[in-house]
């Protein structure tokens, strides 16, 4: 019996042993990987990202706004503002270019590459030093039997989505 009783008290003292540093660690998980302190940033200026690229397809900036504005509401908590804010988000749309890919034996190629490149100006109004001026490239691949104007707006989505992303990580993520 002192025995079971001992063999009991050293598993109990074993479970508040390895209980108690616990209980001192704070662990923060954010599932959409937002790095955001909502004590101090409450708000976000999306600017608007003009087309300075030497092609050009009008819907593209609409697309790309739009998809940037939706993905940091869906992620944050952060409200977008017209005015003056404590994070802005700026650029413009510098590239928009095809190019060959996937040449055959008859020098044809079977695929082309839309890529499109976005400039971004991210300001922190609180604190210094954590403003970024970068630029982000993402691409699509087509086959190159498949007219350009067919399959323009579902690769431009792709891409809208795919930039929206690494610009997210790289400035609200904090990644």
């Amino acid at each position: 019996m002192i025995y079971k009783i001992a063999h009991n008290f050293r598993i109990w003292m074993a479970l508040v042993l390895m209980i108690l540093p616990l209980s001192a660690c704070h662990i923060n998980v954010t599932l959409n990987g937002a790095a955001i302190d909502y004590n101090v940033y409450h708000t976000i200026r999306v600017s608007n990202f003009p087309i300075r690229a030497a092609l050009v397809y009008p819907p593209l900036q609409q697309m790309f706004e739009n998809e940037l504005i939706n993905y940091i509401t869906r992620n944050t908590r952060l409200q977008t503002v017209d005015g003056a804010s404590d994070l802005q988000l700026e650029g413009e749309i510098t590239g928009y270019s095809l190019s060959p890919q996937a040449v055959t034996e008859d020098a044809y190629a079977s695929k082309t590459r839309l890529t499109i490149q976005v400039r971004v100006k991210y300001l922190d109004n609180k604190q210094q030093g954590k403003d970024i001026d970068q630029t982000f490239s993402a691409y699509q691949d087509f086959d190159s039997s498949q007219m350009l104007t067919d399959v323009q707006d579902e690769l431009c989505q792709a891409i809208c989505e795919e930039l929206v992303q690494l610009i997210f990580n790289a400035t609200l993520g904090n990644w």
